[in-house]
């Protein structure tokens, strides 16, 4: 019976997750683009909302990465590199535990923004908690899984989810029996990331795919009017 779990959550379920990943995205794209946004609401409590936005994002941004090349790169490239297995250790280690902690505080501030700010509240819709909640318990269960990484630096355990991920994209069968002993700190991880993927289409989280990176280098201002007893009153905030 156990098996047949691990099977089913480790083998079949990543196929299923980034099926509804892509086409569901696809499908949002074409059928609801006015709801292809993240919902911002950043006229309310500004300054927290700077401060966790950026902790967050930056943070965000160098896990994903991170897992992702640390995962999908062939084992073989950082042997030819000389990038020993423990190094490859120390270094997840050290770079998703900064990123993780600057994540952590980044996602706590919007969380009690989004929480404990009644105007916030109320402009938010159950979607918008509900993802940043399951950001926030990924984001506990991967710092958990560095006080276990420390008791292995031989990196075994790396090499066996870098085995499964790659195993899971090139189609390799029985490559799920590679998770069946691992700590389950490692395995509720991986389950709750692979949900993210399945949830994403229906979620804020679709903007990623809109990443207005050339607003780096934009200038202009976007003009803001808030209508009030006495007239209109008009401010222009940075775009």
């Amino acid at each position: 019976m156990r098996d047949l779990l691990i099977y089913i959550v480790f083998g079949w379920y990543p196929y299923f997750c980034l099926t509804v990943f892509l086409l569901g995205s696809l499908l949002r794209f074409d059928r609801e683009q006015y709801t292809w946004r993240s919902g911002s609401s950043q006229l309310l409590r500004r300054r927290q909302l700077t401060w966790g936005s950026n902790l967050f994002h930056v943070g965000i941004l160098v896990i994903f990465f991170g897992h992702f090349g640390g995962l999908l790169t062939p084992i073989w490239v950082f042997d030819a590199i000389g990038i020993s297995h423990t190094f490859k250790q120390w270094l997840a280690i050290s770079i998703g535990g900064v990123s993780g902690v600057m994540c952590f505080v980044g996602l706590t501030l919007l969380l009690h923004r989004r929480l404990f700010d009644a105007r916030v509240r109320v402009t938010s819709s159950f979607g918008d908690t509900a993802i940043l909640l399951i950001l926030y318990v990924q984001l506990i269960l991967g710092l958990s899984t560095i006080f276990v990484s420390l008791q292995h630096l031989d990196g075994h355990v790396m090499m066996t989810f870098m085995t499964w991920a790659q195993g899971i994209l090139t189609l390799q069968p029985g490559v799920s029996s590679l998770i069946g002993d691992v700590h389950p700190l490692f395995m509720l991880h991986l389950f709750l990331g692979m949900t993210i993927f399945l949830v994403f289409p229906f979620t804020r989280l679709v903007h990623v795919w809109s990443a207005p990176i050339w607003y780096v280098g934009r200038r202009g201002y976007q003009v803001v009017r808030t209508r009030g007893s006495r007239g209109v009153m008009s401010a222009e905030w940075p775009r």
